[in-house]
């Protein structure tokens, strides 16, 4: 005889507990949510037998354990498990239903800035670096300034000598056709300034090309004999004789000036910066024109390109004081082209400011000692003086001999007294 209860019996126990059920409704969260089972107060107490021969209508027969009773979904002393808002069984916010975005953690704008900067600085580094790179390797230096014999004491403040040259080195016919540049064979130098920078002012002097000096003694730049002295002559003739070292020795000589660095442009690199940099705005007081250079010039504002812009330095048959005027209109020109390339407009254009300095570095024949820095405070010290910030002159004239004009010897020595010892420039040029 069974002694469990109809339904109980056997294998056919219902819908059992512990054992799965049978039915095709798998027990949902209604069968397993926690529960208070009976208090002190349930017969047998709290999960106790009842006493034979009557049970309670809510305690099983025969002494079955009681099942949980369910106190508004919550669990043991009043504990919520969860189960009755559906946290486990996709219920309402749980992770099978609800909005999914309720359990996704907070974005860290915080943490996710500092990684943008870091990345955004990362990138600027590398580029600066290897922009550096870049350009260092494109400079051409070809000067050495070590041959130069007898060399005055360098002063305070840095000196640099920009020659201009009427190279015509990589141009082709069409290109020495389109810029008016003849044929000549070999190398002169069309414009010679000496810029000054120092920490009273800067100061960019320019050197008439038909200064009377006098060629000294020289180291020759390629059999590194002693040759010379050349005597009296003019000062281009210096660079034809031999080139950037007797140029530089020939106006230590003249000037007592030490010369710290060199920096030579040709036509074309010349042309080709300019055009970079998408032209340069200038003021033309008056108008000229002058078939050898091409120039043809009407007065007031205008954009010259790279063409105009050499036809414009290059001019000297449209005026009276040929090479005077001609110096102050490079001087003009140079300032203006050097505050151009420094505007935000080109630095921070990268597709203007890369072809800008590729034409330039391809362009400069330098010393062996310069370095991109020195280039860079050239450059920043040009722009200076096109801002009012520098003095820009000639280079003191108190006349002419046969043909060629000489300096004042008087003014010269105090301007390069003032020079050496970085003190405000007082001295005037025409």
């Amino acid at each position: 005889m069974n002694d469990w209860p109809e339904g109980w019996s056997g294998g056919n126990r219902g819908p059992g507990y512990g054992r799965g059920s049978a039915g095709a409704t798998p027990e949902g969260a209604r069968v397993m949510r926690q529960v208070r089972r009976g208090g002190p107060g349930a017969p047998g107490g709290r999960g106790g037998y009842p006493p034979p021969g009557g049970p309670g209508p809510s305690a099983p027969p025969y002494g079955i354990p009681q099942q949980p009773s369910y106190v508004d979904g919550r669990g043991y002393d009043g504990y919520d498990s969860g189960y009755s808002s559906g946290h486990v069984y996709g219920g309402p916010g749980g992770p099978g239903g609800g909005d999914p975005r309720a359990y996704r953690s907070a974005p860290n704008w915080r943490r996710r800035f500092k990684w943008s900067v870091i990345t955004l600085v990362t990138l600027l580094v590398v580029t600066s670096v290897a922009t550096y790179f870049w350009a260092d390797s494109k400079l051409r230096r070809e000067v050495d300034l070590s041959k130069v014999i007898d060399r005055p004491e360098t002063g305070k403040g840095t000196n640099y000598l920009i020659v201009g040259s009427d190279s015509r080195e990589g141009m082709s016919s069409e290109q020495k056709k389109q810029l008016h540049t003849g044929s000549a064979e070999g190398k002169r130098t069309d414009s010679m300034m000496i810029l000054h920078v120092g920490d009273n002012g800067d100061t960019l002097i320019s050197l008439p090309r038909d200064s009377n000096v006098t060629i000294p003694q020289f180291r020759g730049s390629e059999s590194g004999k002693i040759k010379g002295p050349l005597g009296p002559n003019k000062l281009n003739a210096a660079y034809a004789f031999d080139g950037p070292e007797l140029l530089v020795r020939t106006i230590e000589y003249n000037t007592g000036l030490h010369i710290d660095h060199y920096v030579e442009i040709g036509f074309a690199g010349f042309a080709n910066i300019v055009d970079a940099v998408g032209g340069v705005e200038l003021t033309i007081d008056k108008g000229f024109k002058d078939k050898y250079s091409g120039a043809d010039f009407q007065a007031g504002k205008q954009k010259l390109d790279g063409r105009q812009a050499l036809a414009f330095v290059r001019t000297r048959h449209a005026f009276a004081t040929s090479d005077l005027q001609r110096t102050k209109n490079q001087q003009k020109f140079l300032a203006a082209l050097s505050h151009q390339v420094a505007t935000p407009s080109t630095i921070l254009n990268p597709f203007r400011l890369y072809p800008t300095m590729g034409a330039g570095l391809d362009s400069l024949i330098v010393d062996k000692d310069m370095s991109l820095w020195d280039l860079a405070s050239m450059f920043w010290a040009m722009k200076n003086v096109n801002s009012g910030d520098g003095v820009s002159m000639n280079m003191p004239i108190s006349g002419s001999t046969g043909g060629n004009l000489v300096w004042d010897k008087a003014k010269v020595k105090t301007l390069v007294d003032e020079l050496k010892n970085d003190q405000k420039v007082t001295v005037t040029g025409d």
